[in-house]
């Protein structure tokens, strides 16, 4: 199985200065090939001390020159903020950078803080995802984009060409039923962040697996999962820190989406939310924020593998993406973390079926853009 390490740069209540952040983060991205994980993952947000890494692909072309065979991973760059186009470009330069190793990782968004520090309206978000989606992807076999109901964009050449194919290493991040059958249409396989629970999670792919089977005539991808992970040999103290720093960080969304406001989930085409404000209204912040560390891999390394053979009887992945260093952890702390999952869990892990990542066909250079 393909194990990678996700990158947060989280900075809760602005506690250290961002550049103190951004050189520790770093700094623990760099060590992930050497310790043996697989690729290096960075997350897109923008505006508060949630998520503090605006450029996914901006990132990820530095780690390209700071490493030799580790792929690297959006999880994800939110479509519905960007010129497609210049996506397509960002993405294409940033394949030619890493050899290849690029894994093309896109979300629709969800946070109004966002939205609005982009003047954009929200209800069009799953209107804008989709055909911004369909551009991308098209211009990545292509070498063009044109067109777009929204976009209307004049057809123009991606230059650099795209050299390699992106069917089959694009993936979408989905966690409302309605979007499953999106993604599937799309053909592009399901990222997985742990959130509400498992049985419905798996309802969730029975509807991805018939939608795709039905449009595609061909299996899916498995998919991949993130995922907030906290590792001790000590099993009482990882129980007991684990469950502080992940409910932590379940606090830290939960401020950034506004969950507990009125209007989250109010939004045309993201009317699954509202249930996560009821539920949170019912339970109280901190039994959701306990609910949804439950869901995570914490604990002893066998409490940790566990978990994790758990996730996958149930949606078969075939790679994950592990969360070290989050929710204001010290920086310490992080790294002890992470190379106790290294030591401990991630050589098991890496026995575990699963099909291999695929590597990008190699594409026609500019003759696939006649």
């Amino acid at each position: 199985m393909h194990v990678g390490y996700g990158v947060a740069f989280q900075n809760p209540h602005n506690a250290l200065p961002d550049s103190e952040v951004w050189r520790n983060e770093v700094r623990l991205a760099e060590m992930a090939e050497p310790l043996g994980f697989d690729s290096v993952w960075s997350i897109e947000h923008h505006f508060d001390d949630y998520t503090m890494c605006p450029d996914p692909c901006q990132f990820l072309s530095y780690m390209a020159g700071r490493t030799k065979r580790a792929k690297l991973g959006s999880m994800v760059v939110v479509l519905p903020w960007h010129d497609p186009i210049r996506v397509a470009e960002q993405v294409s330069v940033l394949d030619h950078l890493s050899d290849g190793r690029f894994i093309f990782g896109i979300g629709r968004g969800l946070a109004r803080i966002e939205y609005e520090g982009f003047r954009l309206d929200q209800n069009e978000g799953r209107d804008l995802f989709v055909e911004h989606a369909e551009l991308i992807l098209s211009a990545l076999e292509k070498g063009y984009m044109e067109g777009g109901r929204l976009t209307k964009q004049p057809r123009r050449e991606i230059r650099p060409f795209p050299a390699r194919s992106f069917r089959g290493r694009t993936y979408a991040a989905a966690v409302s039923p309605e979007s499953m059958p999106i993604m599937a249409k799309l053909g592009v396989g399901v990222l997985v962040i742990p959130q509400k629970p498992w049985d419905a999670v798996k309802k969730d792919f029975e509807i991805y697996h018939k939608v795709w089977a039905e449009v595609n005539k061909t299996q899916p991808p498995n998919p991949l999962s993130g995922g907030f992970i906290f590792v001790d040999e000590d099993r009482s103290r990882a129980e007991e820190l684990g469950m502080k720093y992940i409910t932590d960080y379940y606090h830290t969304a939960m401020r950034h989406y506004e969950m507990t406001t009125q209007q989250f989930g109010s939004h045309k085409s993201y009317e699954f939310y509202s249930h996560v404000g009821k539920y949170i209204e019912r339970h109280g912040m901190d039994g959701a924020a306990k609910d949804f560390a439950n869901l995570m891999p914490f604990g002893s390394p066998a409490q940790v593998l566990e978990k994790f053979r758990y996730m996958k009887e149930v949606i078969n992945m075939d790679g994950i993406m592990a969360n070290l260093s989050y929710a204001g952890m010290p920086y310490d702390e992080a790294e002890r973390n992470m190379k106790c999952f290294a030591e401990k869990v991630l050589p098991e892990l890496k026995k575990w079926a699963g099909e291999p990542l695929k590597e990008g066909a190699p594409l026609n250079g500019m003759a696939h853009a006649a």
